[in-house]
């Protein structure tokens, strides 16, 4: 095992290599809680790849997630119902990951529900070219069974999440000590960062 000491710039360009390094269209999933910042790190990544002519989508698992009559049925802070039953893997699969997997149409939605106001968005298809990519950047999103060409795992210890999370979403690190446990995320990325210090991650090979 290395462990390579990375900026912030070299960790995207890591991510851009290996995008770069699968031909076709490329389902790039980016998990990891929120201090590791994954949505912002796909943004950047996305943009790095439109400079090199490749057509790139960014999707949150924010505007995935299911309505508040269902994920919030066992109260608004249950941290089993929300490593199992927040995000809606079923919209995720039909509007944009198999859309975007090699035999799909490539047309992808890149918002279906608005969790704020709970209801749908009412947003516009995408078409995604041969070479397109969407990268889906969130939490808990390995060990589900979706269709991902590669993962990154933005890895945080216990002790550092419960450090950086705002206090009132600590009710949630019992569900990221599950996820590691039981859905060994780390075991299925293809690139794992070590990120307990977000501004200076590091490369586990």
């Amino acid at each position: 095992m290395q462990i390579t000491p990375v900026t912030p710039d070299r960790l995207v360009d890591e991510v851009v290599e290996l995008v770069d390094d699968h031909p076709g269209r490329v389902r790039l999933a980016l998990d990891g809680p929120p201090p590791t910042r994954p949505l912002a790190i796909a943004e950047r990544v996305a943009d790095a790849l439109r400079t090199r002519g490749r057509m790139a989508v960014v999707v949150s698992t924010d505007d995935f997630l299911r309505p508040a009559s269902v994920r919030l049925e066992f109260g608004r802070e249950d941290p089993d119902e929300f490593l199992d039953g927040w995000i809606d893997v079923g919209g995720l699969r039909r509007e944009v990951l198999d859309p975007a997997g090699p035999h799909g149409s490539g047309r992808v939605l890149p918002r279906l529900w608005d969790a704020v106001a709970d209801r749908a968005h009412r947003d516009r298809y995408v078409e995604l070219p041969t070479d397109g990519v969407v990268l889906l950047g969130g939490a808990l999103l390995l060990g589900r069974g979706l269709p991902f060409d590669l993962a990154v795992h933005l890895r945080m210890t216990n002790a550092a999440l419960a450090r950086t999370l705002p206090e009132a979403d600590r009710w949630a690190l019992p569900a990221y000590a599950r996820y590691a446990e039981e859905r060994a995320p780390e075991q299925q990325a293809d690139l794992v960062v070590l990120s307990d210090h977000p501004t200076r991650p590091a490369l586990r090979r």
